[in-house]
């Protein structure tokens, strides 16, 4: 057994302790769905520890990842419905399944030759429409660039970033023209999937492009509160030009 594979089993092992009868009362009580929120919460802070490239962390939230995983093996062979063994050797046949250009006779060149067969097998595996298989669950915007992924592939799409441009001019211009919350709710929603569309284009994943401007905005507003705070004052007291003019400062640092 390699050094990989131990220790994955000594992982599986302590946990299908803690699940057993006299073990952890916690983890006993946990189902598929109560750690939905840790799976996420797991997931979102390896994307963390990439953003910011720091590898020693990376190193420690994927091993978190990977528990909520063994977690979900570990109930799921209790309750008799699959193990871990039977998961990671579906996802190996998989894997082989959907790269005959490497496991088999297939000849394929490109990312995009890859990609455009990668739909073929999802077919073939039983994926109904295009678009199935597409999580619900993701952030909207990250749903958004999938789906408009997914539709350029077979043509769907605009021929450059000049149609996805007047097609963002024309929803901001239905949201003037909204009359009622719901209309306006239903044109956010299609400016936001236009803004998706402009920021493929661009080769601008959303997503990470908003995350990022969340965390300026925060930098930033943090400068003006301590500039506030040592001149003794309270936000509350200024004007917005006068915050207004203590962010420029911010952004003049570079923040």
């Amino acid at each position: 057994m390699s050094k990989s594979a131990a220790a994955l089993e000594e992982l599986l092992e302590i946990q299908r302790r803690l699940l057993a009868p006299g073990g952890c009362p916690w983890d006993r009580e946990q189902t598929h769905e109560s750690l939905v929120r840790y799976l996420i919460e797991e997931t979102y802070e390896v994307i963390e520890a990439i953003d910011q490239g720091d590898m020693h962390k990376l190193r420690e939230e994927l091993g978190d990842l990977l528990l909520q995983v063994v977690f979900h093996a570990a109930l799921a062979e209790e309750r008799g419905d699959f193990d871990f063994a039977g998961l990671t050797q579906s996802v190996s046949e998989k894997m082989i399944c959907r790269h005959p250009h490497v496991f088999g006779d297939m000849q394929l060149k490109t990312s995009e030759d890859v990609l455009d067969n990668w739909e073929t097998f999802k077919r073939r595996e039983g994926k109904k429409y295009l678009l199935d298989g597409i999580p619900n669950a993701l952030p909207a915007l990250m749903r958004a660039e999938k789906i408009q992924e997914k539709l350029s592939r077979v043509g769907y799409d605009w021929p450059d970033i000049s149609g996805a441009r007047d097609k963002l001019q024309e929803e901001l211009k239905e949201l003037d023209e909204a009359a009622d919350q719901d209309a306006v709710r239903e044109e956010i929603g299609d400016v936001l999937f236009a803004i998706v569309n402009i920021a493929r284009f661009r080769k601008v994943e959303v997503e990470q492009a908003l995350q990022a401007t969340n965390d300026k905005v925060i930098r930033r507003f943090n400068y003006v509160e301590e500039a506030v705070k040592r001149k003794g004052q309270r936000l509350e007291q200024l004007t917005l030009e006068e915050m207004d003019a203590i962010w420029d400062e911010a952004k003049g640092q570079g923040l």
